[in-house]
């Protein structure tokens, strides 16, 4: 039963508000906020390059700290509940700190601060002293158990298991850690497994051979993926909502500021935007906040959050601009709050409040070049998105450069910009093309074509083809919710039983061909791109470019090249992410469950992560190019423009890409762009009602009280 009470109190606890800082020395600082409950900014606090050389001195000075408050903390059989809870906190929080600490120490986070390995080394064994010491006198006090530490563990772990719901990669890696924790030292056994099982993943090894940079398409669990050497997040509407789901204590702050808000009250449809913009800023805070320190350790280079804006006033550049300045100056403050506690003792000459957010643009509408170039220009970092083509991408990216180029002149900061290339939707938009076109011809071989039909959706687990016209049945199948590959066993046999493509084996063999070329579609697309902008090559014609046409210095264009980023998104295989690796100008961003399908892969024999160094500018098969040019959407998709071939010959590249890529007028008729665009405003529109549905709720409870 008091195990209980001890693993009770401590998972039930919450953070204590803070006042601004009065501490003398960072030793001190580190230790008031770790015993306020706020053990991850304590230990981020030391993530700060001023300390390169003093950190190990610091971190005996907190452990000599610790260790007398944890001495202090023993529990008396008379203490009243107030006194127990109190000391039981204390001890829970010590271990805490010292486990965050560790993790920091053991993940990629030093080598982004520039803190030596020795250093990490040292500040590492007096964690490691500092744990054996509290699980020592812990024992002593409990009889030989650990209720304490094996709490402040399981709170750990749950988090980790939130997930994905269990799903993700990180989730998946905190079963095999519990299953390593020694109940006789729960802390240290923890730590160390979690070291191990961190550095043995392919992504920390991606990120310590600097093969290339990571990103999160989650809003949780971003921490561990930090050590993991994750440097952005991608967040939308369908994001959002998904964090409110796995984290239901989300919906508790974004409760207190619907209560700061009585003017929602009775407002709802009219105040809808500002409802959902205020909701998904309350799953954004947390991610601002995990990346802080390596954004301005590394002037905004890393730690970058994209927030997207509202889909609805994508087409707008006026809107689009509104909504970003709004959220950039909540998030402003926000951070200014923040940082009092994370940067206090630092040099005043960095500045506070700056967020660590760029926008995500939709790139499927012009109005996208106007806003890339405007907020670009202002120092705010784009992250265009809805981009599938070569022909988006390229004057998408000339666009942000140029803003960047502005901000330069002018003394602007620059922060980090980014191109998603969302190769898995151009993928499943092609699959959608074909699977109709060759379920088109199948259908016409067939006899009674409603059965056909029927049995193939049966097969496939169909529930919406029930429509009443044999096109329409064929557009539910073909989506790429249904038939996910076109090597479906149940898709293969139908197809193979209408004899539309010849034999069993030349059905079969022709649909696992176009497999294989649908799936390179999106790499191509990206590989494209990237050496246009980032080979070797090219690289220096455009630090040329941006030196000839802007009169900034070579050190100036050197920082803004360096701030764009390729951004690989929408993954469908762990081949999407080993094909689009480079060493400089790229970040791989992708979902958790995706995650665990790229470890998977790595864990397999005889895979050599070293074959794929710099693999985005590997050479693919010509005939399968050739083949995939055939199909009308891809060519729009992998080819150029009159417009564009302009623009990039001004830079000095001239290569013969072909000018049938769509058109800047033509961007939101493009088939990827508007199946994405729907699903982005539906999801936009659900979890808008979700939020003010929430609202009412608090407005009603609150009518009831004043009653």
């Amino acid at each position: 039963m008091m195990i209980d009470r001890f693993r009770e109190t401590i998972l039930r606890s919450q953070p204590e508000d803070l006042s601004p800082p009065t501490s003398l020395d960072h030793a001190g600082h580190v230790v008031t906020l770790a015993l306020a409950g706020h053990a991850q900014t304590a230990a981020d606090h030391l993530l700060n390059p001023e300390l390169r050389g003093n950190l190990v001195e610091v971190m005996g000075n907190v452990a000599r700290q610790l260790n007398l408050r944890f001495l202090a903390a023993a529990i008396s059989p008379g203490d009243r509940a107030a006194e127990f809870k109190k000391k039981v906190l204390e001890r829970a929080r010590a271990y805490e700190l010292m486990l965050e600490i560790g993790l920091n120490m053991s993940g990629i986070e030093p080598k982004i601060i520039g803190l030596s390995g020795a250093e990490c080394d040292d500040t590492y064994s007096i964690i490691v002293q500092a744990l054996g010491t509290f699980a020592e006198i812990e024992a002593k006090d409990h009889g030989g158990k650990h209720p304490i530490g094996s709490a402040a563990v399981e709170r750990m772990l749950v988090e980790m298991k939130k997930i994905m719901k269990g799903a993700g990669m990180m989730a998946k890696i905190a079963d095999e850690i519990e299953a390593k924790v020694d109940h006789n030292s729960p802390a240290l056994s923890f730590l160390q497994s979690t070291r191990t099982a961190l550095r043995e993943t392919v992504y920390y090894k991606i990120s310590a051979r600097g093969m290339c940079k990571l990103g999160n398409d989650y809003a949780i669990g971003l921490r561990w993926l930090r050590h993991l050497g994750f440097v952005q997040v991608s967040t939308n509407p369908v994001l959002a909502a998904k964090a409110y789901d796995d984290d239901p204590s989300l919906w508790d702050e974004f409760g207190k500021v619907v209560r700061q808000h009585k003017d929602w009250f009775g407002s709802w449809r009219r105040r809808g935007d500002e409802i959902a913009m205020e909701a998904t800023m309350v799953a954004l805070w947390p991610n601002l906040v995990v990346f802080r320190p390596i954004a301005l350790a590394s002037k905004f280079h890393h730690g970058m959050v994209s927030y997207q804006l509202n889909p609805n006033v994508a087409h707008s550049l006026e809107g689009s601009l509104a909504d970003a300045l709004k959220i950039y100056s909540a998030a402003t403050g926000f951070l200014a709050n923040y940082d009092r506690q994370l940067t206090w003792g630092y040099d005043a000459k960095m500045e506070r409040g700056r967020p660590n957010i760029v926008f995500k643009v939709a790139g499927g509408y012009p109005a996208a070049l106007e806003v890339t170039e405007n907020l670009n220009g202002v120092g705010i970092g784009t992250n265009n998105t809805v981009t599938y083509t070569v022909a988006q991408e390229t004057p998408l990216i000339i666009r942000a450069i140029s803003g960047m180029a502005k901000a330069v002149k002018m003394g602007i900061p620059i922060t980090q910009a980014y191109e998603t290339n969302m190769g898995g939707r151009l993928e499943s938009h092609l699959r959608d093309v074909e699977s109709e076109r060759i379920l088109r011809q199948a259908v016409g071989k067939v006899k009674d074509k409603g059965k056909f039909l029927d049995k193939l959706a049966q097969g496939l687990g169909v529930k919406d083809a029930s429509a009443n016209t044999v096109e329409r049945k064929i557009s539910a199948i073909s989506s790429f919710k249904y038939l996910k590959s076109l090597t479906n066993p149940a898709f293969v046999q139908a197809i193979a039983d209408s004899g539309a493509f010849g034999s069993a084996d030349e059905t079969a063999k022709y649909l696992s061909d176009l497999e294989r070329d649908i799936g390179f579609s999106g790499t191509l697309v990206c590989q494209r791109v990237y050496w246009m902008f980032f080979s070797e090559e090219n690289r220096p014609k455009w630090l040329n470019y941006l030196q000839r046409k802007f009169q900034v210095t070579p050190e100036q264009a050197a920082e803004i090249l360096d701030k764009v980023d390729m951004l690989p998104a929408s993954k469908r295989k762990p081949d999407d992410t080993y094909l689009t690796l480079a060493n400089r100008n790229m970040t791989n961003t992708e979902f958790p469950n995706h995650q665990y399908n790229v470890l998977t892969t790595s864990r397999k024999p005889g895979f050599d992560l070293s074959s794929f160094e710099n693999s985005v500018m590997m050479k693919h098969d010509p005939r399968m190019i050739q083949r995939l040019l055939q199909l009308d959407d891809f060519k729009k998709a992998y080819e150029l423009t009159p417009q564009i071939q302009s623009q990039i010959k001004e830079a000095g590249l001239s290569p013969d890409f072909g000018l049938s890529g769509v058109r800047v007028q033509d961007w939101p008729k493009f088939g990827s762009v508007v199946k994405t665009m729907d699903e982005f405003k539906g999801a936009y529109e659900e979890f808008k009602a979700t939020a003010i549905a929430f609202v009412k709720k608090v407005a009603k409870r609150r009518a009831r009280a004043a009653r």
